[in-house]
């Protein structure tokens, strides 16, 4: 099949665009063309690159004709984020695709009530920032969209999405790579909250991997939404403990509250921490692995400790010691 996969360069389409070729796909990338993707591979000699600026040609009107005449069997859309843009590629591809994968977000729940949150239930209260409503919205629209006898669509919804070449969510829940350091360094580490609220990773190649099991079971991935997680999760002092060890050190973590905490961290990494643990996620894959066969390779831990490793060898954390794992 002729699949177009739209900012297949990204984190996901660094690891999905080779297994799309390596499946026997003919694929076509289309992105900005602002950078190459995060791991090289053979495979990319094969894929076709086409420079578009979505948000350009969205303000035109003129992306779902862009994206149709790719003549596509099956569009993956990664870098989705209104429900106007969405509904502007259905409308676009109505009747001229097999099938339109888009990928969302477990944001699109709020936070938990009970835990697992599996798709649909109520265990989580509505989404609480634009993202995660836009998130929801879009998939809301693609599920009735089939439901109508429409376009065959999918939505997929990664947890924090880990692998080398970028910075995880951390044990606290940000991206402050000075955390590393003292992780690295072992002793007393400042937490905010409980320290039990936990956190949702995935590795970038299981995301990949559900979009290939999605594309090959179509009938069973037809108009449903699936989390795409790790098989489990990580709280805050769960993390700290295990990360500390990857350096040799023990970490003893300190509940110091969200106010003391905010005083002792720079805004935007504090704000980023309250978006990832009040929404104290954790996911239930059942269904992905019943409908699709997706079978997660990486626990979160090992999702991570990859990625943290990548940034070590090439200089990009500042760490006392070096890995002992």
């Amino acid at each position: 099949m002729r699949v177009v996969v739209i900012g297949g360069s990204g984190h996901i389409g660094t690891f999905l665009v080779p297994r799309l070729v390596r499946a026997g796909h003919e694929v076509v990338n289309v992105s900005r063309g602002t950078r190459e993707p995060y791991l090289p591979a053979p495979e990319w000699e094969q894929v076709r690159q086409v420079v578009a600026d979505r948000q350009r040609e969205d303000e035109a009107g003129t992306w779902g004709e862009t994206v149709r005449a790719l003549e596509a069997d099956v569009v993956v859309d990664l870098v989705c984020f209104t429900l106007g843009s969405a509904t502007a590629l259905v409308e676009a591809l109505r009747g001229n695709v097999d099938h339109l994968l888009h990928c969302g977000s477990i944001w699109r729940h709020g936070p938990s009530r009970k835990l697992p949150i599996a798709e649909g239930s109520d265990a989580a209260e509505p989404p609480v920032d634009e993202y995660g409503v836009e998130k929801e919205r879009i998939a809301r629209m693609l599920k009735e969209e089939t439901a109508a006898g429409g376009l065959v669509t999918t939505s997929l919804h990664p947890g924090h999405i880990s692998g080398p070449g970028w910075h995880p969510i951390g044990p606290l829940g940000n991206l402050d790579p000075g955390v590393w350091t003292r992780v690295s360094q072992g002793g007393v580490i400042e937490v905010p909250g409980s320290g039990t609220e936990a956190m949702h990773h995935v590795h970038a190649d299981d995301v990949a991997q559900a979009f290939e099991r999605a594309i090959e079971r179509r009938d069973a991935a037809a108009g449903e939404d699936f989390s795409i997680v790790a098989p489990t999760a990580l709280t805050v002092r769960g993390y700290l403990a295990i990360a500390a060890g990857w350096f040799g050190r023990t970490a003893t973590p300190v509940a110091v509250g969200w106010e003391r905490f905010r005083e002792l961290t720079p805004p935007d990494h504090a704000e980023v921490s309250w978006n990832h643990l009040h929404r104290n996620h954790v996911m239930t894959i059942d269904k992905a692995r019943t409908l699709l066969g997706y079978a997660p390779r990486y626990e979160p831990e090992a999702a991570v400790l990859e990625a943290v490793r990548w940034l070590v060898d090439h200089g990009e954390l500042e760490i006392s010691g070096p890995l002992v794992v």
